[in-house]
């Protein structure tokens, strides 16, 4: 047994071992569901890879094989949902994601909803029938789900910010992660990342206090190696660096580009 499936047998989440841990989690994020992609992307080193079917290209039959392309390595699969639907929670879980990212949460009754499509009863309503999950995550699957699988709530509305003391406090919750496009436009600003200006980054402060106080983990969407340098500093451990995968893609090419110009400049 080889890769994922070997890694997983004994139903360990390396994410949440690792966050546990205190250590930063690294996750690429995925827009497109071309497996390739997916694979050559599971194999730069992240220690988790995000599947975003809600704003990406990936529809829930591409979810299926993005999910298996991961599975070549060991890198953690996490799927962002549309939306906070147990029926979109439950496939993603079954399919063999270790991590469900919730986007719009914005009351401590949206987190409670989002947690129980998470665990299996009786501390849930997750039906069970792990199609795909029982096959990367091992026999003990069933056993451990409740245990290891992520629930990680969004905030990126003014309503998640004013009550994010209260979601952050629901039993059962893993995490919060910043989307901070929406977040600056909920809180009167552009859309965007990385901002040492405007209304987020105070939000970001709150946001942080309130994960450490829950004792659960701060997570957040960066562009750049020095905002996320600086956003671990500040105290959250599970971030993106550098955007996407299309943003990575055109980052490289506008670096061999530039430096053919650079080029001729000195040769011309």
């Amino acid at each position: 047994m080889t890769g994922s499936a070997a890694a997983d047998a004994g139903g360990v989440n390396r994410v949440r071992s690792k966050l546990a841990a205190g250590d930063t989690v690294l996750t690429g994020w995925l827009t497109t569901g071309n497996t390739l992609v997916a694979e050559t992307m599971a194999h730069l080193g992240f220690d988790a890879l995000t599947l975003d079917t809600q704003h990406g290209a990936i529809d829930a039959g591409e979810m299926l094989g993005v999910l298996q392309a991961i599975s070549t390595t060991d890198v953690v699969p996490i799927v962002r949902v549309a939306w906070n639907d147990p029926a979109l929670i439950m496939k993603a879980l079954d399919l063999g994601a270790w991590g469900v990212i919730c986007p719009m949460i914005e009351s401590a009754d949206d987190v409670r909803r989002f947690v129980r499509a998470c665990r299996y009863p009786p501390v849930g309503v997750r039906s069970y029938g792990p199609t795909r999950g029982r096959l990367t995550h091992g026999d003990a699957y069933a056993r451990v789900a409740n245990d290891e699988v992520l629930a990680i709530a969004m905030i990126e509305t003014r309503g998640a910010l004013e009550e994010i003391e209260v979601i952050a406090a629901v039993p059962g919750l893993d995490g919060v992660f910043v989307g901070p496009a929406d977040l600056s436009q909920a809180l009167g600003g552009p859309p965007g990342a990385d901002w040492d200006d405007g209304p987020v980054p105070a939000a970001l402060e709150r946001i942080v206090s309130a994960a450490r106080d829950a004792g659960i983990h701060a997570g957040i969407y960066t562009r750049s190696v020095p905002y996320a340098r600086r956003m671990r500093a500040l105290g959250f451990r599970f971030m993106t660096v550098g955007g996407g995968d299309l943003d990575l893609l055109a980052m490289g090419a506008r670096e061999v580009l530039a430096g053919m110009a650079r080029n001729d400049e000195r040769t011309g």
